[in-house]
């Protein structure tokens, strides 16, 4: 073949995968005729490539592509061109995530095999996770099949630690196998005999610390695109399919504590969020779920029932909710009774106490408030503040499980407190036996129940002295119906009656009942009849707002700058047959100001609040904003009017207006003090100033109550007041107040804005020198009130700051 007709052939070619791809039939023709074409020809056509690419005059992806088509049409010619060139090409490939099919990457790394090199693991991972992707290739699906080495992708702390383990790599190549929903029959055959080969113990010796590994940081970081998501955050997709795998042979070994405690970290850990994109790996999370769901014994049903208070991913949540109402069904029991029975013990032996003997050593373990606390006593009984030198040495392991141990009560605790809180609008009521034994004697849960407000037969009752205690101080002992008290309906004198009991018995509640806020239908709202708009107007930060919906129970999308719908925010209470709902839209236009940069509205702007029957339809409307309206369900009405508020119960207003103000008060940009100069181009000035520094919602004014009372107490009482909307503190240098509502805070002269972030330095309450005591409270959880207090007892000792970005404005 003469020179001009090769070269016309390589520039057609060039132009075809230019203009189109390698996977065009008309390119395809033709890469397959020269492909065919005698050795000498075809080296010509290559030296042709090779040419052009040199002259640098190309973009890159055309550069990138010549080299591509350099490998394609030489390959098994001896002594290819730009040798180099591919190979750093290779090595660029082995730092990005994946890479796009129509590119046909996986010829470079075909040249490189032919002419003799190796592979990195680096480049086979990458390979791995294209054929592992969206697109199903089925030609680099095959090229990456014959990759067995490594046995796993590098890159990931976990599958790195496994791969050191040679002997267990029959384990992870098994894993590997498991690429369904749910392992089949075959599947969980082959798994029983693998674990039979190797030994149940030393199955779960092996596999629980690589899972400990799971969602570290990478080894090596991939290099992605600015539009990109956060690919370091997310788990290897090749990767993946062992950890599911090691997920399902774990539900094969016999029940144990430590496998419970390793699956319910997985399901945590696969669906925390990546920048981008969304959960980290749900279907890993999902395996996690069914294994639990497939183990015997307490500990498991009990890691369920936490994991129903802890996840929120709607696929994974549904696993969740299936497992333990079929565990449910199984037992002949309600769902609540399910999760009442499967709270665990944690090897307490009196509400919230035991010891654990260790050699000569004992552990005292203690539940204080929401956390577990280890106290020691050495051999001679002297209190100690760590575990002995001789347990450290003898008692490795006991003291590991210990540790472990405290940590589980902690998230049971957390777990169990939002149960709780739960139940005031769950209806529920006990019968006074089976109520005593699963809350009020319950060696964890009694922990939180003995410092709640219960009601027997209507008598309004709290722990103290050993027994259950009427306001009068009356012991009471026996009864038949329980329930949970709440301030709604309540005289005024008595919820005052046992807020004063609380402080008197030094009781601090696991959460505000009876200082909770009561939310009372207003003249506004009867006079728009059938919403509110109590809490319209705000500016939220998305994903702190749909983080606490979801945890206080109510559905929600996050909202896209894109041509698309929505639903509102909503709460489902299907105790009392209706739906609430909370309208929003995303707020802004300018992408990557009001957006992340995947298109995610980084605000929101709120609007009414509204109550439906519970199978009406739906209400939708644009994610950019615009009316919110119904679709139609076939075979009903189009609409369903919204009900008037004053036909919804008072207990289901309060606490879903609770809801909604919890949003605003924590999501609000009004209480971030970094937003005084308004935000992107000052537009939220006005807002921030408005809720930063204006009137009082209801839960700050439960706050201000509260402040009345406590800084009489304080250290530095002799320099506070409370004052209408703050809390003025008199330092040496100023005199502050601070908002009761937001945190924010205003000094003398003029009222000049200060701002001190919470958690820094100078926000933990003493420049430097750690947390303050604020002394007695008679609620956990209530943030703003620990910042608001922190601040007083920083701001009170002014001349003792040292943070130099508190400092500098304290000089002005």
């Amino acid at each position: 073949m003469d020179d001009i007709r090769v070269e016309a052939m390589a520039d057609r070619l060039v132009r075809g995968v230019v203009d189109s791809s390698f996977h065009q039939p008309s390119v395809k023709a033709l890469l397959a005729e020269m492909q065919g074409l005698a050795a000498e020809d075809r080296r010509r056509v290559v030296e042709v490539f090779a040419d052009r690419y040199r002259t640098g005059s190309d973009t890159e992806p055309v550069r990138v592509k010549l080299l591509t088509l350099t490998a394609m049409v030489g390959r098994g010619l001896v002594g290819l061109p730009l040798a180099e060139e591919r190979a750093a090409r290779l090595e660029v490939l082995g730092r990005a995530h994946t890479f796009w099919y129509v590119d046909r990457c996986e010829s470079l790394a075909e040249a490189e095999e032919a002419a003799g090199r190796a592979l990195s693991p680096a480049v086979i991972a990458t390979v791995r996770r294209t054929a592992a992707g969206t697109y199903r290739d089925q030609e680099l699906v095959r090229f990456a099949a014959r990759f067995t080495e490594p046995v796993l992708n590098v890159g990931e702390a976990w599958a790195e630690r496994a791969m050191e383990d040679e002997g267990r790599r029959e384990l992870l190549a098994y894993a590997l196998t498991a690429k369904a929903a749910k392992p089949s029959a075959a599947w969980e055959k082959g798994g029983r005999a693998l674990v039979d080969g190797i030994g149940a113990d030393a199955v779960r010796e092996a596999v629980l610390p690589w899972l400990a590994l799971v969602g570290r940081p990478r080894t090596f970081e991939l290099e992605r695109e600015v539009y990109e998501p956060d690919v370091n955050s997310a788990f290897d997709a090749y990767n993946a399919n062992a950890l599911r795998g090691l997920a399902w042979l774990l539900s094969l070994l016999p029940p144990h504590p430590d496998t419970v405690r390793a699956l319910g970290a997985l399901v945590e850990t696969s669906l925390r969020k990546a920048a981008g994109l969304g959960p980290r790996n749900p279907k890993v999370a999902n395996a996690a779920v069914n294994s639990l769901a497939r183990m015997e014994g307490e500990a498991a049903l009990a890691e369920l029932a936490r994991l129903a208070t802890r996840v929120t991913y709607k696929g994974t949540l549904k696993l969740v909710e299936a497992a333990l109402e079929t565990r449910a069904a199984a037992l002949g029991l309600s769902r609540e009774e399910i999760e009442e029975l499967a709270a665990p013990a944690y090897g307490l032996t009196q509400v919230g106490k035991a010891e654990f003997r260790l050699g000569e050593a004992i552990a005292q373990l203690e539940v204080r408030g929401i956390r577990a606390v280890l106290a020691w006593r050495n051999a001679t009984g002297k209190q100690v503040k760590t575990a002995p030198a001789t347990v450290r040495r003898d008692h490795t392991e006991e003291l590991r499980e210990l540790k472990g141990l405290t940590k589980d009560i902690d998230k049971s605790l957390s777990a169990q407190a939002e149960r709780l809180d739960r139940q005031f609008l769950a209806r529920r009521r006990w019968a006074y036996g089976p109520w005593r034994e699963r809350y009020l004697d319950h060696p964890l849960v009694g922990t939180l129940a003995r410092r709640l407000i219960w009601t027997v037969d209507g008598t309004a009752v709290c722990f103290a002295d050993g027994a259950l205690r009427t306001l009068a101080g009356a012991p009471l002992t026996e009864g038949a119906a329980v329930e949970l008290w709440h301030p709604v309906g309540r005289r005024p004198a008595e919820v005052a009656a046992w807020r004063e009991w609380l402080e008197r018995h030094a009781v601090t509640q696991p959460f505000k009942q009876a200082h909770r806020e009561v939310y009372l239908l207003t003249d506004a709202e009867r006079t728009t009849r059938n919403y509110s708009n109590r809490f319209a107007a705000h500016i939220l930060r998305q994903h702190q707002f749909n983080s606490l919906a979801a945890a206080r129970g109510w559905s929600n999308r996050l909202r896209l700058c894109v041509d698309d719908s929505a639903p509102p925010a909503t709460r489902e209470l299907p105790q009392w047959g209706l739906r609430a709902e909370y309208w929003i839209e995303g707020e802004g236009q300018d992408y990557g100001i009001d957006t992340t940069e995947a298109g995610t509205y980084l605000r929101l702007r709120t609007d009414q609040v509204r109550f439906y029957p519970i199978d009406a339809p739906r209400n939708r409307a644009g994610t950019y904003g615009g009316r919110y309206a119904m679709w139609p369900v076939p075979g009903r009405r189009r609409t369903v009017d919204p009900l008037p508020l004053k036909r919804i119960p008072e207990l289901v207003l309060s606490e879903v207006m609770r809801d909604v103000d919890l949003f605003v008060g924590v999501a609000s940009v009004g209480n971030d003090p970094t937003w005084s100069d308004g935000g992107p181009q000052g537009r939220f000035r006005e807002y921030w100033n408005s809720y930063g520094f204006g009137e009082l919602n209801q839960s700050a004014e439960t706050r201000r109550v509260l402040l009345e009372r406590l800084v009489p107490r304080l250290a530095i009482a002799d320099r506070c007041t409370v004052e209408g909307r703050f809390l003025h503190v008199r330092g040496e240098l100023h005199t502050y107040k601070i908002h009761l509502g937001s945190g924010n805070i205003l000094m003398t002269p003029n009222d000049q804005y200060l701002c001190i972030v919470p958690g820094g330095s100078g926000g933990g309450g003493s420049g430097g020198s750690g947390a303050p005591d604020t002394g007695y409270l008679p609620f956990e959880g209530d943030r703003t009130l620990a910042v608001i207090l922190s601040k007083a007892m920083l701001l009170a000792k002014d001349t003792e700051i040292t943070d130099p970005t508190i400092t500098s404005q304290l000089r002005r």
